[in-house]
């Protein structure tokens, strides 16, 4: 049964022997008039220096602004399908296309409105399979990125386009594009050359990971029938002068980070359970820098109280009437562990939701004394991936990494020698316990998949990320690669060196040629080069920081190599 109070949707916290500080923190934050500060875009709250946030608080006026822009978005919605088209696929990476699939996974598709796929792999399997699958005669394609360069997205679309002009001819094919984009950008100006169907130019000063409530997140929403007044509404109820917004939530990440409690895990009701991934990125990028970060945890099984170590603060996402983690969330409670509990009372709610998490974070930054809204170290991996490239494109192949052994079909690369997979695992891990690191804090175990995503790899990752939890008692993240490169990749490298990182690659039994040009067929470049070449340019930026980094290529059995590892960690002797 729900109370009356919990319909007004507040944050309820039980942090146990931590409310003193948290008490303490929230004081002071009030005296300093922390949020009319934040309001008012006072950089001051971060840094003295306005660069990188005086123009990244577009955000705080989305839901007002946005509201009176709804028409000319679900008038494409319309517009669209009384012309026929069923599907749409969204081209993009990072804050472009989180937002979206929280959209689609979330609300479904409205009966009669377009079908949103997102690509944000560049594995070529997944390229060519949204090739096979979407008709480019019902399909529209939206290229999406705030830059207007983004590697990813710019090949995508070269790919797409190309297939699209075989279909429809160059008189059609602008009809089945739109962008979404900053004004100015190099996208925007190709946009109009290719005569595409609409172009959406967002708010300069919201950033990516801040833009879920602005055209990038709210064009999508429309393709597949969300009902924008309804999801604005409960944004800018969020949004209101006299709600905290998030402030509370955000001032006790900051603090209990600060007090060791530096692994926030989300566990969420499943109908809302995509949400986590855009928590994920919107805290990692924001947080992960000068030598501090909170690490979102989304996705854990969630296990008893003794499975965590005292590094871990939880919060709870209910939807109203769903109890699925009801018990053993108050079984995290009674064990001493700090959680908040937030409720929404539909789906609707996410739109308060994306404001509340974006203000609380902002929030966290300011306890942290950190910028949140700078990426200073995503460059680095870019970087080496464009390093990888050039050689690739040089000399014809990518540079070959020594390995350390091969087992069963599973090759391992690491820094140590090994004769065995379970050796090479168990001296990596002894690098997790607390009196063998030199950060202060528990590290993190982060997977990494350069893999096609699939269900099945899904089922085996958290298979073995759940042995590895279990046996480490650490936090534990999985990213498809080059994904998460967009999203926690930030905090992987910028934060005070806590994470230890297990990439995994394979053998694709495919490969799809990047076209040089959109309408011509010269391709210097492929998809498998470009996903093994930012495979490797992250690894060497991680090495670069100091980081420790394994590898495992699988070959060609996925499943099979993951499930193998997961009972060699289940098995492994101390």
């Amino acid at each position: 049964m729900v109370s009356a109070q919990d319909l007004q949707r507040p944050i309820k916290a039980v942090v146990g022997s931590l409310q003193p500080l948290v008490d303490q923190a929230l004081s002071r934050m009030a005296d300093a008039q922390i949020i009319h500060r934040i309001r008012k875009h006072d950089h001051t709250v971060w840094k003295p220096d306005p660069a990188d946030i005086v123009s990244r608080l577009g955000w705080l006026k989305s839901p007002e602004k946005m509201g009176g822009l709804r028409r000319e978005m679900t008038t494409l919605a319309d517009d669209l399908r009384n012309e026929g088209f069923t599907h749409a696929l969204l081209m993009g990476m990072g804050g472009s296309s989180l937002a979206p699939e929280v959209f689609r996974f979330t609300f479904g598709v409205t009966k009669g409105y377009l079908d949103l796929a997102v690509l944000d792999s560049t594995d070529p399997r997944v390229v060519e399979a949204y090739s096979d699958r979407l008709d480019p005669l019902k399909t529209l394609y939206i290229i999406s990125t705030k830059s207007g360069g983004t590697v990813e997205t710019f090949s995508f679309f070269k790919y797409f386009y190309n297939k699209t002009l075989e279909k429809v001819g160059t008189t059609q094919a602008g009809a089945h594009y739109i962008a979404i984009t900053d004004p100015g950008s190099r996208l925007e100006s190709l946009g109009r050359e290719l005569g595409f169907r609409k172009i959406f130019l967002n708010d300069p000063n919201i950033g990516g990971r801040y833009s879920a409530l602005s055209y990038f997140g709210l064009v999508p929403a429309a393709l597949v029938g969300v009902d924008l007044e309804k999801l604005l509404d409960r944004a800018t109820d969020m949004a209101a002068p006299d709600r905290e917004a998030g402030a509370h939530l955000g001032m006790m990440m900051g603090e209990l980070a600060l007090a060791g409690r530096d692994k926030l895990t989300l566990i969420l009701s499943p109908a809302i359970s995509h949400f986590g991934s855009w928590v994920e990125q919107l805290v990692a990028e924001s947080t992960g820098k000068e030598g501090k970060g909170i690490l979102p945890v989304d996705g854990e099984a969630v296990l008893t109280p003794d499975d965590y170590a005292n590094d871990r603060f939880f919060v709870y996402l209910c939807l109203r009437g769903d109890d699925t983690y009801d018990e053993p969330v108050r079984a995290l409670k009674e064990g001493g562990h700090p959680v908040v509990k937030i409720y929404l009372n539909d789906l609707y709610d996410i739109g308060g939701e994306f404001f509340r998490w974006e203000m609380a974070t902002v929030v966290a930054g300011y306890r942290l004394e950190i910028n949140p809204f700078d990426q200073p170290n995503v460059e680095s991996a870019k970087i080496s991936a464009r390093r990888m490239l050039a050689a690739y494109q040089e000399a014809g192949r990518l540079p070959e990494l020594i390995p350390t052994l091969t087992e069963d079909g599973i090759t391992v690369y690491s820094d140590e020698p090994a004769d065995t997979i379970e050796t090479a695992l168990k001296r990596f891990f002894t690098l997790a316990r607390p009196d063998k690191n030199k950060a202060a804090r528990r590290p993190y175990v982060a997977l990494q998949a350069y893999l096609q995503p699939s269900s099945e790899t899904d089922e085996a990752l958290l298979q073995l990320r759940t042995c590895i939890q279990t046996r480490l008692k650490s936090a534990t993240t999985v990213g498809y690669g080059p994904r998460f490169l967009h999203s926690t990749g930030q905090l992987h490298k910028g934060d005070g060196g806590h994470g230890l990182f297990i990439q995994f690659t394979d053998d694709p039994s495919i490969d799809v040629n990047i076209p040089d040009t959109p309408g011509e067929t010269g391709s210097a470049m492929t998809f498998g080069a470009l996903l093994a070449a930012q495979a490797l340019g992250d690894r060497q930026a991680l090495l670069d920081v100091g980081r420790k980094v394994i590898r495992f290529h699988l070959g060609r059995d996925i499943g099979g190599g993951l499930r193998r590892l997961a009972r060699i960690v289940t098995d492994m002797k101390d």
